[in-house]
């Protein structure tokens, strides 16, 4: 009798752990400089040691956590000089991303844009600061698949992972109860075939608030 082995769970379980803690920390449910440990992982998930270890290994290599020489593995605190500069990456990236996404931007997106930003207004009127860094990116990630420039995007996610439970500190600071004023410039020079005001929307959007916090 033929016995179809079955397969290891620890690659299923592992990629679970990481993309599971990386939505979290990229949307901002862990606050900066909280502790995290590899038991409290596990126990969270429900799987064993291996899963979790290899999960943070990825993540520290990614810069959305930390691991100090004493093995303490924690959400990063990032000081202002490099708020600053991933705000500068932002800007770069993401100005770029849209400028490329332009000449694909249907009415279909657009009004999946307005559907997203109500969201995010919903949100923010609940004072829902983990679905309001959701829904935010996930306005931004929508107008950048148009662009079709996938290594482009990755760098830019990259980017807000390193800055997940940093925006969270924003968002508390801000006190927001409205959707990001820069969203229906976004949308109307979208609307318009307008790259020039779209360049500069999407620049002032991703770069206002976060200067805002190293001040």
């Amino acid at each position: 009798m033929n016995v179809t082995p079955r397969p290891d769970p620890a690659p299923n379980a592992h990629d679970r752990v990481f993309r599971g803690l990386r939505s979290r920390i990229m949307h901002g449910d862990i606050a900066p400089g909280q502790a995290l440990t590899l038991r409290g992982i596990g126990k969270e998930y429900g799987v064993s040691m291996t899963p979790a270890r290899e999960s943070v290994r990825r993540l520290v290599a990614e810069g959305a956590l930390t691991l100090s020489s004493s093995g303490r593995v924690s959400t990063p605190e990032l000081s202002n000089e490099r708020i600053e500069e991933l705000a500068a990456l932002r800007s770069l990236i993401e100005v770029e991303l849209a400028s490329r996404a332009l000449p694909r931007a249907h009415m279909a997106l657009i009004e999946r844009l307005q559907t997203i930003n109500a969201a995010v207004g919903d949100a923010a009127m609940r004072q829902d600061a983990v679905a309001y860094i959701r829904t935010n990116l996930e306005f931004h990630r929508t107008l950048y698949l148009r662009a079709q420039a996938p290594a482009m995007l990755a760098m830019a996610e990259t980017v807000w992972l390193q800055m997940g439970p940093t925006m969270r500190a924003l968002y508390v600071r801000l006190k927001r109860k409205d959707p990001p004023h820069f969203h229906r410039l976004i949308i109307a020079a979208l609307k318009a075939g307008d790259e020039p005001g779209l360049r500069l929307a999407v620049r002032s959007d991703v770069t206002q608030g976060l200067k805002m916090l190293a001040s």
